[in-house]
Order: C-alpha cells, then sequence, then structure tokens
C-alpha cells in the first residue's frame, strides 16, 4: 500500500491521482525531463491507409525497374510517392524481382502491405524520363492521386520515342560503328551490321518459341563469329576480328553492369549480386557462342591466328572519333532513350574515346585508363543530368559504348582454341576487368558530383543516404 493511501485512504488517493490539476503537473514534469507520456487508455481513430497510394507506388516502382533505373533510385522515387501521398510509416523494399511496400497505420492496427513481381525487363529510357518527372510533381504537390494514375497509364501506354524499325537497326549500327572504330572499313562495316541483324531476328524467333534468353545470346554471337570466320576463310584473316567486335559490341551488357556496380555501392547487395550473376551470364553467353564457332573454323582449317588481331588504336583520328560518337548515339536509340539526350550521348562517346587514347598515350595500362576515362565521362554525365532534373541512365550508360571490350572477348577465344589457354584466360580476365573499370569509374563520377553539390540530398542530409552510413567493416 502506498504512502498517499495509507494517510488519505483509497478513495481520496484514487481522487487525487484522477484529479485534473495532479495530471497537468505530471505531463508538465515528463515534458521538462523529457519523459514521453503514457499511451493513453482509450484507442485513438488511426490513420487512414489509402490502398490507391500502395497501387500508385507498386506500379511506378515496377515500370522503373523494369525499364533499367538502378535500386537505389527506385527506392528513393517509391519513398517520395509515399511522403507525398501520406502513406503512413511506409517501409520500401526492392530486390531485381520483385517490390514490397508495407504501411503501419499505428494504435495496434495491422500493417497493410503490397507486393509485386517484376517479370519482365525491357530498356526504355524515354520512361525512365516520365516516371521521374512524375514523381517530381508528385513530390511538391502538383499532382492529385487520380491523376497521377492517369498520368502513370499514359506512360505505361506510350510508346518510344522511335519507330520499330528503328530500334532493331539501331543494333546494327552499333556494330557497324564498333566494326569501323576497330580498323574495319566499309565492306566490314556492311557485314557486321548484316551478321548483327540476323542474329537479333534468330534470337526473336527463338524468343517467341519460349528458349532461354541465354541460348539467344549465344546464337547471336555465333552468328557473329561465323561471318568473321566466312571473311577469314576467302583470304581477309585481319578484317575478321572488326566483324566480331561490331557484332559482340552489340550484345555487351553495359547498361546491367552500370546498375549492378552502383547498386554494390549503394548498399543493395542482394539486386547487385543478381546483377553481376546477369552479367556474367551475359558474358558466359557470348563467350559459349565465339568459342563453339571459333573451334568448329580452326578444326575445319580455317586460318585463324592471333596474330592477325588488331591493337587497341591509341592515334586521335576523326574516323575513330567519328566512330565512337557513332556507337553512343545508336546505342541510345537501342535503348530507347529520349530524343533530348541524343546529343549528349553522341559527345560522351567522342569524350570518353578520346580521354582513353590520351590516357593510353600517357603510358596508363587498358584497366586503368578506361577507369579514368570512365569518371571523367561519369561526372560530366551526372552534373548534366542533375541540371536538366533527368536520370542520369540515359546519359552514362550509351557513353561507354565505345570501351567495351569486344575486341578482347574475341582475342581470349581464340587463344584458348589456337594452342594458348594460358594466354586466353588472361585476355578474357583483362576484358571483364575493363568491364567492370567501366562501370566503377561512371558511378564514381556521380559520387564526385554528389559530394560536391550545394543542393539536394547530399547537402542537405548527407546522413539520410543508406549508402552514406558506415556499416560494413565495423
Amino acid at each position: 500500500m502506498g504512502a498517499a493511501e495509507r494517510m488519505l485512504g483509497p478513495d481520496a488517493a484514487l481522487r487525487l491521482r484522477e484529479s485534473p490539476a495532479l495530471q497537468r503537473l505530471r505531463r508538465t514534469w515528463q515534458v521538462l525531463m523529457d519523459v514521453s507520456p503514457p499511451e493513453p487508455h482509450e484507442e485513438e481513430p488511426t490513420e487512414v491507409v489509402d490502398p490507391r497510394v500502395i497501387d500508385l507506388v507498386l506500379r511506378v516502382g515496377d515500370l522503373l525497374l523494369a525499364s533499367g533505373e538502378t535500386t537505389e533510385r527506385v527506392n528513393e522515387a517509391m519513398l517520395s510517392l509515399a511522403v507525398a501521398y501520406e502513406l503512413p510509416r511506409c517501409e520500401v523494399a526492392v530486390t531485381l524481382t520483385s517490390l514490397m511496400v508495407s504501411a503501419h497505420p499505428g494504435k495496434g492496427a495491422a500493417p497493410i502491405t503490397g507486393a509485386r513481381a517484376i517479370r519482365r525487363r525491357t530498356p526504355a529510357y524515354w520512361r525512365l524520363t516520365a516516371l521521374h518527372k512524375l514523381v517530381q510533381d508528385a513530390s511538391i504537390g502538383m499532382l492529385e492521386l487520380e491523376e497521377a494514375h492517369k498520368r502513370l497509364a499514359e506512360i505505361k501506354r506510350g510508346r518510344a520515342p522511335y519507330p520499330a524499325w528503328l530500334l532493331v537497326a539501331s543494333l546494327g549500327l552499333v556494330s557497324a560503328s564498333g566494326s569501323v572504330l576497330a580498323g574495319g572499313g566499309p565492306l566490314v562495316a556492311v557485314t557486321a551490321l548484316v551478321a548483327t541483324l540476323i542474329g537479333e531476328r534468330t534470337g526473336a524467333i527463338l524468343a517467341r518459341r519460349g528458349i532461354a534468353e541465354f541460348f539467344q545470346l549465344s546464337v547471336a554471337a555465333a552468328i557473329g563469329a561465323a561471318a568473321a570466320a566466312l571473311v577469314v576463310s576467302v583470304g581477309e584473316p585481319g578484317q575478321a576480328a572488326a566483324i566480331v567486335t561490331g557484332a559482340i559490341l552489340a550484345l555487351l551488357p553495359g547498361r546491367p553492369l552500370v546498375a549492378s556496380i552502383q547498386d554494390g555501392i549503394t548498399g543493395d547487395l542482394v539486386s547487385a549480386g543478381a546483377r553481376v550473376l546477369e552479367v556474367f551470364f551475359i558474358i558466359a553467353a557470348l563467350v559459349a557462342g565465339l568459342g563453339a564457332v571459333v573451334y568448329i573454323a580452326v578444326s575445319l582449317g580455317a586460318p585463324i591466328d592471333v596474330s592477325h588481331l588488331p591493337t587497341a588504336p591509341v592515334k586521335l583520328e576523326p574516323v575513330a572519333v567519328i566512330a565512337a560518337a557513332a556507337i553512343s548515339l545508336t546505342f541510345a536509340i537501342s535503348l530507347a532513350a529520349p530524343r533530348d539526350v541524343l546529343i549528349a550521348a553522341a559527345l560522351g562517346g567522342a569524350l570518353i574515346w578520346v580521354l582513353y587514347v590520351l590516357a593510353r598515350q600517357g603510358g596508363l595500362p587498358p584497366v586503368l585508363a578506361s577507369a579514368l576515362a570512365a569518371t571523367v565521362v561519369g561526372l560530366a554525365a551526372n552534373w548534366l543530368a542533375r541540371r536538366q532534373g533527368q536520370p542520369v541512365m540515359p546519359y552514362v550508360v550509351p557513353a561507354i559504348g565505345p570501351l567495351l571490350p569486344g575486341t578482347a572477348l574475341y582475342r581470349g577465344m581464340v587463344e584458348l582454341n589456337t594452342g594458348s589457354p594460358d594466354t586466353g584466360v588472361l585476355s578474357l580476365i583483362g576484358a571483364v576487368s575493363v568491364a567492370l573499370a567501366l562501370g566503377a569509374g561512371v558511378n564514381l563520377g556521380g559520387e564526385l558530383v554528389r559530394a560536391f553539390q550545394h543542393v539536394g540530398l547530399s547537402a542537405s542530409g548527407r546522413w539520410a543516404r543508406p549508402a552514406a552510413r558506415r556499416t560494413r567493416g565495423f
């Protein structure tokens, strides 16, 4: 029994505890001592969770991830929409193949959770730009919920800014430009273009038959290598590598490579691991197709020799710079980037090639030269994207196209099948190293822009970014 009950009796002590004056005194004491008040006995009304908001958040995240955006950007966009439309205590989980949104109304009410599976991922960078604009308008209160749903439906039903035939032809143009950059002439460029278009259409036929994408890519790479073997057989061995380089360039995983490294840097390790495996299987499919054709050609007596393979050019020639710009331009078209990005993409391709050649002339090895050139281009692309208020992927992914290691992959397969397995393995490792250097370089450029900007997430809340938290290694 307490002291108040002993002195006043139980009834009087109860009336004293429930008196308004004592309640006000207790609340004042709790505020002064920074003590949280107890929960009220009666349940207050819970916050209302609108299921249409959860649906909007999931659908926007689905389209962003399916269109080629990185995990961190998808997470930021979904949380921005949740805050804009007052989704209480929202949690978002994003992986490469699924999304989840959970809202907690509070006061003992059950949480409301929605999930969505990503069943198809098709690069559509024009859609990224439109979705980011939707999120920005909603975040500053310029878009009501119903209007946001209508705009999302329009974006989903929208078409790419280029006709379907141009999207297909752009892959062949990437190959033709790549073969010119590797030292080929007009006939080689036409051969690479035709081989790539045949490989792409064959892959489309296999896709309609339900064949896995791994084998679609293997067949496409094999068709490019078969065209090269045919050129060797008719007496032009020096042009074979240029054909294969161009044909493989259109298939190399530049987009998932950049996204995988970005996810790893920002701490989204599950998505990063999945994307790295995706890159690995794409490269493995290309190597399998190349290796099979090269082995068969050598077995049949085709004069394929390492001495015929070209080396990376280290001179600034106008044709090479124009070819690099053409690679990035046509690469951007194949990714359905917005029209206003095309000029920037072409300039980025020319710039990364000039920087790479200057670095090689300065004595840097290919990996470091690629990383340095990619860092500068990534810095410029991120700065321009932030200035334009657009996502950075349409600017940065096409720009790395000229340095993707098509020649190194072909060299490795030729060496493996002509009696130099050790050298072939080293060539393949060098090709993968260059690819990783490109992805790390463009992401480093983005981090530099973030570190020195005066507005936005980096300036207003550096520690609010999950990737900035010091967790690993401590």
